[in-house]
């Protein structure tokens, strides 16, 4: 099973990227804060915590396929199922976002638009993974392996890419109200973990 191991392990590695990525909620100023904002980062917070730690177990769940000598079949479905998660999970943070409205700063509404088509497009990207990783030849070990390099270096790059929008989203009072919120709290140290 030599084959496929190490770009297993690049797969991994590519995904834990992208785990960071999840949610860069941090922040950790404490103001007098704003009820309208606080109300906003709470309904974010909230939606988007359960989905965070979908994306974490589909992450740890690659991971411990690729450290098991698993079967070519076996990495295959374990990868499709992940991909599945992760794309359901930014599908519906971008739900979640786009329920919340904008959020009361200047800018809110297009913050808010660029950080839904954001979660959209990534949840699109991982749906074409899951695509690419089902039509991969698991009788042929060195093709499996070969299309688990072109599947990780996607990866890297979604990974590298993608959080600009949520990031701008979260700047300033916005990241400072969603800091105040229990559930963007446990969001982030579970994201950062990983």
């Amino acid at each position: 099973m030599e084959g496929t191991n190490p770009v297993n392990k690049k797969l991994a590695a590519a995904l834990s990227g992208g785990a960071v990525l999840v949610l860069a909620l941090t922040g950790c100023s404490s103001d007098d804060g704003n009820d309208k904002l606080d109300s906003w980062a709470k309904q974010v917070c909230d939606g988007v915590q359960p989905q965070a730690k979908k994306i974490e177990a589909a992450n740890a769940a690659i991971q411990k396929q690729t450290s098991d000598n698993s079967t070519p079949e076996e990495v295959q479905k374990t990868d499709a199922k992940a991909f599945q998660d992760m794309s359901d999970a930014y599908k519906a943070m971008g739900s979640t976002v786009q329920k919340a409205g904008a959020p009361d700063v200047e800018d809110g509404e297009k913050k808010q638009k660029d950080a839904v088509a954001e979660l959209n497009g990534l949840s699109s990207s991982y749906a074409s993974l899951r695509k690419q990783v089902e039509a991969l030849d698991t009788d042929d070990q060195a093709k499996f392996a070969d299309g688990l390099k072109d599947i990780a270096t996607e990866l890297d790059k979604l990974s590298k890419s993608g959080s600009d929008a949520l990031k701008t989203l979260e700047e300033g009072e916005v990241g400072q109200a969603m800091a105040r919120q229990p559930s963007c709290k446990s969001a982030t140290a579970s994201a950062t973990a990983s």
